[in-house]
C-alpha cells in the first residue's frame, strides 16, 4: 500500500530559486499522477491537498518565480510549466475531489499572483465546472465577466463549459443566450444545450435544439430518447431508439440501452425488449455492464414474463450477481405473486454474503404482502429492524400494514400504524388501513380511522365513501347516508368514476 509523505516547506528546503521550487512542484505532481493511476484514492487526495498547501503558503516565491521567469528567454515554457500545475490540481479540485477547494485556490491566486500568467482557458473551464458541481450561479456569473475581460468570450471550450454551467443551476435563458452569442460551436456546445433543457424537463426546447443540430452522435440521440421517457412519451422514445439504430446506423451505448427500458415497460412491450436483449449480447454490452441486465431482469418481469426475467438472472454468474441483481428478481417474483420464490431468493442472496439494503426489504416484504405469507413478512419486517439497524420509511410501514390487512389483521396493522414517527407520517397508510377496514366490514376500527385522517386531511371525498360503504355493508344505511350528507356539506373531491362498457 502506498503513503504519502508529509511535505517539508519550499523555503525550509533551502529552495530559494524558482527553478529549484518549480522541480519539486513537477516531481509532486508525478507522485500524484503515481497515486491517481493506481487508485490510491485516499493517498491522492492527501497528496493533492498537500501540494494545494504547499502553494497557498507560499504565495511569495510563487510571485517571484513569475518575475524571475519574466527576466529569462526560456521563460515562456517555464511559466505553461507552472501553470500546468495550477490546471492540474484545479482539475482535480473540480471534477470531483473537492469543488470548493477549487474556488479557494483561485480567490488564493487572484490575491497572491499575477494571474494574467496563471489563468488560461484550461484554468476558466475548470473553475466553471466548479461552479457548476457546487450549483453556484453566482459564482459562474463573476466567472462569465472575467472570461470576458480576459477576452475569451469566443472560445468554444470556455463557452460550452458556461452552457453547461448555467443549464445545471437552472438559468436556461442566461445559457441559451451565451449559446446564441456564440460565433463557433461544436458537437459538444449542441449536447450541452441539449441535455439542459431536458434536465429541467423543457422537452419543447429541447425537441427545437435537436432538430436544428447540423450533426448528431450517440449522446445527442440518448438524450432526446431520455428526454421523452422522463416526459412519459414513451412511443415517441421507442420510435426515435429505431430511427437511430436503423435509419441512422449509430450504435447505442449501455447509456442509450438504460434510457429506453422504461420506455418499453411501460408500454409492456416484450418484443422490444428482446430485441434490446440481443442486441445488448450481441455487442457485449450484457457481459461487461451488470446494469444493463438487471434491467433486463425488471422489464422482463414489468412486460410480464417472469420466465425471461428468471432465465436472464440465471444466465448471470453468480460471482457478479450484486445486491441490484437479486433486488430485481426478488421484486420480478413479488410483481407475480410469486412469494415463496421472493423469500427463498432472498435466503440465497444471503448464502452468498451480500447485505440486504431498504429496497430488498421492500421487494420481500411486497411479495409477502401479495401472496399472504404474513408471519414470515413480519419476520423480515422485524429482521430488517433488528438485525440490519435499518430505519423503515413510510413504504416499509405501508407494506406490513398491507400485508395486515389483507390477512384480516387489523387491530395488529393499527398498533403498527400508530408507532409510526411523526415526521415520516402519511395519511395514505391510515387509507389503506381504512380500505382495509372496508373489505372486513370492521366499522368500530373504520370510525376511528377515518377521524384520524380527518385530522390529516380533511377535502378527499374518497375517505367519506369508504366509511359510507362500511356503514351500509353493516346495514347502517342510515350512518351510511349521513356520512354521505356530511361530505356533501363539507364540498369535498369525488373522484368521478368513468366506464366505457
Amino acid at each position: 500500500m502506498c503513503h504519502t509523505q508529509p511535505m517539508v516547506p519550499l523555503h525550509e528546503k533551502g529552495l530559494g530559486s524558482s527553478e529549484k521550487a518549480q522541480n519539486m512542484l513537477r516531481k509532486y505532481c508525478q507522485y500524484i499522477l503515481f497515486l491517481s493511476h493506481k487508485k490510491h484514492q485516499r493517498s491522492f487526495r492527501r497528496a493533492i491537498q498537500q501540494l494545494h498547501c504547499q502553494l497557498i503558503f507560499a504565495p511569495k516565491s510563487t510571485s517571484n518565480a513569475t518575475i524571475e521567469l519574466e527576466q529569462h528567454s526560456s521563460a515562456k515554457n517555464k511559466l505553461t510549466e507552472l501553470l500546468g500545475l495550477w490546471n492540474f490540481i484545479l482539475r482535480q479540485y473540480a471534477l470531483g475531489l473537492s469543488p470548493q477547494e477549487a474556488v479557494f485556490l483561485f480567490q488564493h491566486l487572484q490575491g497572491h499572483c499575477q494571474v494574467e500568467y496563471f489563468f488560461d482557458s484550461f484554468t476558466y473551464s475548470f473553475l466553471i465546472k466548479a461552479s457548476a458541481n457546487l450549483i453556484q450561479s453566482g459564482l459562474g456569473k463573476q466567472l462569465h465577466c472575467l472570461t470576458y475581460k480576459a477576452g475569451f468570450q469566443e472560445h468554444i471550450y470556455v463557452q460550452t463549459a458556461l452552457i453547461d454551467m448555467y443549464m445545471k443551476c437552472g438559468c436556461l435563458v442566461e445559457a441559451g443566450k451565451v449559446f446564441d452569442e456564440m460565433p463557433q460551436k461544436n458537437l459538444v456546445t449542441w449536447n450541452a444545450l441539449l441535455t439542459g433543457f431536458i434536465r429541467w424537463g423543457d422537452l419543447g426546447s429541447a425537441q427545437s435544439v435537436f432538430n436544428r443540430m447540423p450533426q448528431k452522435n450517440v449522446v445527442s440521440w440518448t438524450g432526446m430518447i431520455d428526454g421523452y421517457t422522463r416526459m412519459r412519451q414513451f412511443v415517441k422514445a421507442l420510435s426515435l431508439f429505431q430511427r437511430m439504430v436503423i435509419y441512422q446506423g449509430i450504435k447505442p451505448t449501455e447509456v442509450t440501452l438504460l434510457a429506453i427500458f422504461p420506455a418499453i415497460w411501460n408500454l409492456r412491450h416484450i418484443e422490444f425488449c428482446q430485441l434490446v436483449h440481443a442486441y445488448g449480447e450481441k455487442s457485449g454490452y450484457n457481459a461487461s455492464d451488470m446494469r444493463v441486465m438487471n434491467c433486463l431482469i425488471d422489464a422482463y418481469a414489468k412486460c410480464g414474463s417472469i420466465e425471461y426475467a428468471l432465465r436472464v438472472f440465471r444466465d448471470i454468474l453468480d460471482e457478479r450477481k450484486n445486491i441490484v441483481t437479486w433486488t430485481s428478481i426478488i421484486s420480478s417474483f413479488a410483481m407475480h405473486g410469486m412469494a415463496e420464490e421472493a423469500s427463498k431468493s432472498f435466503s440465497g442472496m444471503l448464502c452468498t454474503g451480500l447485505k440486504p439494503n431498504p429496497v430488498t426489504f421492500l421487494s420481500v416484504l411486497n411479495a409477502c404482502s401479495h401472496g399472504g405469507l404474513v408471519d414470515e413478512g413480519l419476520e423480515f419486517f422485524r429482521r430488517m429492524v433488528n438485525e440490519y439497524d435499518i430505519v423503515p420509511d413510510i413504504k416499509h410501514y405501508g407494506s406490513v400494514i398491507d400485508m395486515l390487512g389483507r390477512a384480516g389483521r387489523l387491530e395488529e396493522a393499527e398498533k403498527i400504524a400508530m408507532k409510526i414517527p411523526m415526521d415520516i407520517g402519511n395519511v395514505v397508510v391510515w387509507r389503506t388501513l381504512l380500505g382495509a377496514c372496508s373489505f372486513h366490514g370492521n366499522v368500530e376500527m373504520g370510525e376511528k380511522v377515518t377521524r384520524i385522517i380527518m385530522e390529516m386531511e380533511r377535502q378527499y371525498g374518497g375517505d367519506y365513501v369508504l366509511l359510507s360503504n362500511i356503514f351500509a355493508g353493516v346495514g347502517r344505511y342510515i350512518d351510511s347516508e349521513r356520512v354521505r350528507s356530511h361530505m356533501d356539506k363539507k364540498n369535498t373531491a369525488k373522484v368521478t368514476g368513468l366506464s366505457f362498457v
